[in-house]
């Protein structure tokens, strides 16, 4: 059984650890937070209640507060460790909900997004009883960052039709292109509305830790709720998805629930029951592989890590500009980098979005990389995104050298394998 499982089961699966895989948001996660949760696994961990599992539940609190520290968020918050950003993003959502739920019926609650928002808001939304026509798709600026301005304007329009302004949500970090937006002026106009203002940094959020990372995240430590996603850029296996929020006691309004079954549990206010503080009960020990990373290796080792993966996507774009057969579509944010490829003879419109589909199909058809696609005000856009903490420049450069060497082919042709490709089989 075990010979077929990792003969015949895991080897059809992407390789999103690999140096080379720059589709979507990568993970790579490092050896000790492996370990963790083989531990975790085994030791069969129950960490719904302080009383099914005091040591772990104070781990979460300390990984919880290193979190809170970087990001510059007020003493006193806290939150829990989900499965992911979707969750994190639904906890969130159904917080905002009941803070407000004073103001006015659910109908009239409106919440405020980009067009670059993560498809798990809209769905968060929509679990949380959030209809979509109270959702409000507010326009971005020419770098794809929700514009302030218009968010004032849709808020104040709602406020005069007698709605309820009750969530903003900024992009620390948009999947789609990498842009943070302006959280600050969204933070401001959120708190002037007495909305809850979340920032889904699930991708972007541990850029904090980089130099520039304040710089960057400006604003993120003054949301109600934050999304983190250390099974990304923390380098942490699936599944690691974080919530931080500015006051943990409206988790605990939002989402406990009383048992008779559960008396037992009820300890006192400093022995924390996460599964007050979300959906789940029954939660595995998920805050194990960080602190055992961050035992391990430190959190200047992270740093450097997440400092080299934006350089090396400052490097790409750089070759980008500087090369007269791509075009850079978006001035990259953080470490994703959207582009074009040009054929010889020129070409635009479809028959250029098609040539590029044609080059991203035989790049990942011949093993060179995994990249992905997006688009970019309506254009086909290439779109690496580099968080491995395993990619080497030589690795980007391969990448990019590649997929001029096919775009002066013409784009099509039969896949063959070029040196250097190292994605193969396990």
């Amino acid at each position: 059984v075990l010979a077929r499982a990792t003969g015949e089961i895991l080897p059809r699966a992407g390789r999103i650890d690999h140096p080379r895989f720059m589709a979507f948001v990568p993970a790579s996660p490092v050896w000790p937070a492996i370990l963790a949760d083989w531990l975790a696994t085994g030791f069969n961990i129950f960490q719904g209640t302080w009383l099914g599992g005091g040591g772990p539940s104070q781990i979460e609190l300390v990984v919880l507060e290193w979190f809170r520290e970087w990001l510059g968020m007020p003493e006193g918050a806290g939150g829990l460790f989900t499965s992911g950003g979707s969750a994190a993003n639904l906890t969130a959502a159904v917080a905002a909900r009941e803070k407000v739920a004073d103001r006015g019926p659910i109908t009239a609650f409106r919440a405020y997004v980009s067009d670059q928002a993560h498809s798990s808001v809209g769905r968060a939304l929509r679990i949380a009883g959030i209809a979509s026509d109270q959702v409000r798709a507010i326009p971005v600026d020419e770098g794809l960052r929700m514009r302030p301005d218009l968010l004032r304007d849709a808020i104040a329009g709602d406020r005069d039709a007698g709605l309820v302004p009750g969530l903003v949500v900024g992009n620390g970090g948009a999947t789609n292109t990498g842009i943070v937006d302006p959280l600050e002026a969204l933070g401001a106009a959120a708190r002037d509305a007495e909305a809850w203002f979340h920032v889904d940094a699930a991708y972007g959020g541990f850029a904090i830790l980089a130099p520039e990372g304040p710089e960057l995240l400006a604003g993120i430590g003054e949301a109600d709720s934050v999304t983190l996603d250390p099974h990304k850029w923390l380098f942490q296996p699936y599944e690691a998805g974080c919530l931080l929020v500015r006051d943990p006691a409206d988790l605990e309004r939002a989402f406990r629930v009383s048992a008779e079954y559960l008396q037992d549990t009820e300890l006192g206010l400093e022995h924390v029951n996460f599964g007050d503080r979300g959906v789940q009960l029954s939660r595995s020990f998920r805050a194990l592989k960080v602190w055992m990373t961050l035992q391990v290796h430190g959190r200047a080792a992270l740093a450097r890590a997440v400092e080299e993966a934006l350089r090396l996507a400052d490097h790409a774009a750089d070759r980008i500009r500087t090369t007269p057969d791509l075009e850079l579509l978006a001035e990259p944010s953080l470490s994703v980098v959207c582009f074009q490829a040009h054929p010889p003879g020129g070409g635009d419109g479809e028959a250029l979005d098609a040539f590029n589909q044609a080059i991203q199909d035989r790049i990942v058809a011949e093993g060179t990389a995994m990249i992905s696609s997006t688009r970019i005000h309506g254009r086909f856009a290439l779109r690496l995104c580099i968080l491995n903490h395993r990619t080497r420049q030589d690795d980007v450069d391969a990448v990019l050298d590649r997929i001029l060497e096919v775009a002066r082919e013409g784009g099509s042709g039969p896949p063959s394998a070029p040196d250097g490709a190292r994605t193969g089989s396990p």
